[in-house]
């Protein structure tokens, strides 16, 4: 599987980089799924129906909203 390095700015404002593997380039969808899940695990358990069908890329705009996680990049290694 391919690894993909994925650049974020976390809560605390500093620029992190977390190490994933993908058969494929993650979309910043996907990205933030794997961000929620390693970063974020109980928030990962919960239900996004609220937003799911309603707005493209739900997580990616709860980690930024809720949380302050932006993502800023994904590139391979």
């Amino acid at each position: 599987m391919q690894k993909w390095k994925i650049t974020f700015v976390d809560d605390h404002g500093e620029s992190v980089d977390e190490l994933f593997e993908c058969e494929e380039c993650p979309s910043k969808e996907q990205a933030a799924k794997l961000i929620r899940g390693r970063r974020l695990p109980v928030a990962a358990e919960l239900d996004l129906n609220d937003l799911e069908g309603r707005t493209a890329d739900p997580t990616v705009k709860s980690l930024k909203s809720q949380y302050s996680i932006e993502i800023l990049s994904i590139t391979p290694i």
